[in-house]
């Protein structure tokens, strides 16, 4: 035979991976195989796949007489919108994608190669766990894993998709890396499994209601967002992959727009409500003043009270973090302080400007935040910004009330522009509450608390005490924000901020 025809059939061999039975299977649960996704997710004839030929060493109960190429994970590079990207995609067909020793050697591989070269991993997650069969040489393999994870943050960017099942040692990997996405109703992520749980504290739970992706993008926020099968999700991680820069060396990429930078929109100049009490949504504006209305929102089911995502101004990448008066008023909660802080560390890792928008009436009060640790939870929030150093500018279009006031990018902590909307109330509290404290002597006369309220808000529910402060840089018209936002931005590319020398900080965790 032909040396050609004997290195094809070998990869033919190597790429039905289980076998076309477990193929089938795989299709019957509505999931796509290994190397399926990566046809979806990559660029047209882009993937360069390593290791295909690589099998486990394992002798112990009857391993050696089965032995399949690849292992059960599929590793390589490709591009996506011609940009580079390591990619590994566990598959399901071989044991159940379990990790083995060698399984884990193909992912260090691919991870050691992205940090040498300075590009971003992604890995498709659909494993059984550990191996076994390999006792403590998978994990061992798993804890290889790990490190490179916690060496490659901030780095490079690290995106998990969880298409499968993923538990025990499995679920640290994606912990440990920058964003994790799911999809509906066939991923799930749990610690220990509704069997052990059942036998270790009697409750019955089901694995979605433990650990599906309801679960991890509403209660307990493990995950960033979920999607409604293989296709769209891995559609949407395209999409979201356009907004990232390469790695910590390189600013994010720029992606050219027909949509004016000096767009004006008349509508903005009626978005806040005459009633200081009434809501309003906040993404209205964050879609009115983005490039053609695109927004791509992180964790969007969980902590509604804050708005965390990607928009490009002007063709490149901005993140976003607004209060949403929508929900809870806007106030910071624990949930909302904990998302928001993850994110700006992201973007301040990867050189992505930050817009804040900011409508705060302050931290949720309540013996449940408290006893939760809303000192700690607020502080993260505080901390993050207040070590940012990429290009910060905030615009505060109603309420910053109090110590929000000051967490929410201000300039005291070293925001570099900040604006105001005509709107704008800039004070330690609400007027009722601050009068019912200034003058509790007359708090039983609700005529003179009435006239003291107003006289309160005639002094500070405006932004030019602060602005005759230096505090705000420029009270401007709403219609104008994208244009008066974009020319900051633009100006402050330059931007650099020399930082004590430490090894690291130490971040209220």
């Amino acid at each position: 035979m032909d040396i050609i025809e004997q290195l094809e059939l070998r990869r033919e061999e190597a790429r039905l991976g289980g076998g076309q039975r477990r193929i089938d299977a795989q299709h019957a649960k509505g999931k796509l195989t290994a190397r399926e996704r990566l046809l979806v997710l990559l660029d047209p004839d882009s993937f360069e796949e390593y290791d295909l030929y690589k099998t486990h060493r394992c002798t112990d109960f009857g391993m050696e007489d089965t032995k399949i190429p690849g292992d059960g994970v599929v590793t390589g590079w490709g591009t996506i919108d011609g940009r580079p990207v390591y990619v590994y995609a566990q598959d399901f067909t071989v044991f159940g994608g379990s990790l083995s020793e060698t399984h884990a050697e193909k992912i260090c591989k691919i991870m050691d190669m992205a940090m040498q070269n300075g590009v971003p991993v992604i890995g498709l997650n659909d494993s059984g766990g550990a191996r076994i069969q390999e006792g403590v040489a998978s994990l061992g393999g798993y804890a290889e894993v790990f490190w490179r994870n916690a060496q490659a943050s901030g780095a490079i960017p690290q995106i998990s998709m969880i298409m499968g099942p993923c538990a025990g040692g499995a679920v640290y990997s994606p912990a440990m890396t920058d964003f994790i996405f799911m999809v509906r109703d066939s991923s799930y992520m749990f610690v220990t499994g509704p069997d052990v749980v059942k036998t270790v504290t009697n409750e019955i739970v089901t694995a979605e209601e433990l650990g599906g992706a309801t679960t991890h993008t509403k209660k307990s926020s493990v995950a960033d967002g979920a999607y409604e099968n293989d296709i769209v999700a891995l559609t949407e991680l395209r999409r979201f992959y356009s907004f990232l820069p390469l790695s910590a060396s390189e600013k994010p990429p720029v992606k050219p727009t027909l949509d004016p930078v000096d767009r004006e929109d008349f509508s903005l100049d009626t978005l806040v409500p005459d009633n200081p009490n009434q809501p309003y949504d906040m993404r209205e504006l964050i879609l009115k003043i983005a490039d053609e209305g695109d927004f791509f929102e992180i964790q969007k089911d969980h902590a509604g009270n804050i708005l965390c995502g990607f928009i490009r101004m002007g063709g490149e990448t901005v993140g976003v973090v607004a209060n949403q008066p929508l929900v809870l008023a806007g106030c910071l909660d624990i949930d909302a302080s904990r998302k928001a802080a993850r994110f700006v560390r992201f973007c301040d890792s990867f050189n992505i400007p930050i817009l804040s928008l900011v409508d705060v009436p302050g931290f949720l009060p309540g013996t449940s935040q408290e006893y939760g640790g809303i000192i700690k939870h607020g502080a993260k929030l505080l901390f993050a910004y207040a070590q940012a150093t990429v290009p910060l500018v905030t615009v505060i279009t109603r309420k910053a009330y109090g110590g929000a006031y000051d967490v929410m990018a201000s300039k005291h902590i070293r925001a570099d522009v900040n604006y105001t909307w005509p709107t704008a109330e800039i004070a330690v509290m609400g007027a009722k509450g601050a009068v019912e404290i200034i003058h509790r002597d007359e708090k039983d006369d609700p005529e003179k608390i009435a006239q003291r309220t107003k006289e309160y808000e005639d002094r500070f529910a405006n932004p030019f005490i602060a602005a005759q402060r230096g505090f705000i840089d420029e009270v401007i018209r709403p219609h104008n924000t994208r244009r008066r936002v974009v020319r900051s931005f633009a100006l402050l590319k330059r931007k650099t901020v020399s930082m004590p020398h430490k090894k690291h900080d130490n971040i209220p965790l």
